[in-house]
């Protein structure tokens, strides 16, 4: 997921989609849910970076990047947005990770060096946060 504006580990992959003939340059874009820009047009055929369009029969064929089988399954996981069955999955799922967290302070007896030592890294792992988040 750290490399999402990378093509790292992602394979090319030619689609050809029927959007809809007679279709303007504006239009492309959102039926293809993809940001083009149109280069050049010989006949019915725009040409943009990606692919092309014919404006005859409606079909655009462009290239796209893709993630393995695997991989790509596991990404729609991590990136489920609230209209998807899998957003309440991840909510669940965060919200365990953070009890299993703080319950952790309760393992051992505030009097132990073993806690004491733990509350350092804690207080650590705050500051880094908060530098990471705002530098």
């Amino acid at each position: 997921m750290i490399f999402r504006d990378t093509n790292f580990l992602k394979k090319e992959a030619i689609e050809e989609r029927q959007i809809g003939p007679n279709l303007t340059s504006g239009e492309i874009g959102p039926k293809l849910k993809m940001g083009i820009k149109v280069e050049k047009t010989e006949g019915d055929i725009l040409y943009f970076k990606e692919g092309n369009y014919n404006q005859k029969t409606g079909v655009a064929a462009f290239k796209k990047m893709q993630l393995p089988f695997v991989l790509g399954k596991m990404e729609k996981l991590h990136k489920a947005t609230n209209s998807s069955p899998l957003y309440f999955l991840n909510i669940f799922f965060g919200a365990s990770l953070l009890f299993f967290v703080l319950s952790a302070f309760w393992m051992y007896a505030p009097s132990m060096p073993i806690f004491k030592k733990g509350m350092y890294f804690t207080i650590g792992g705050i500051i880094l946060t908060v530098i990471l988040l705002f530098v």
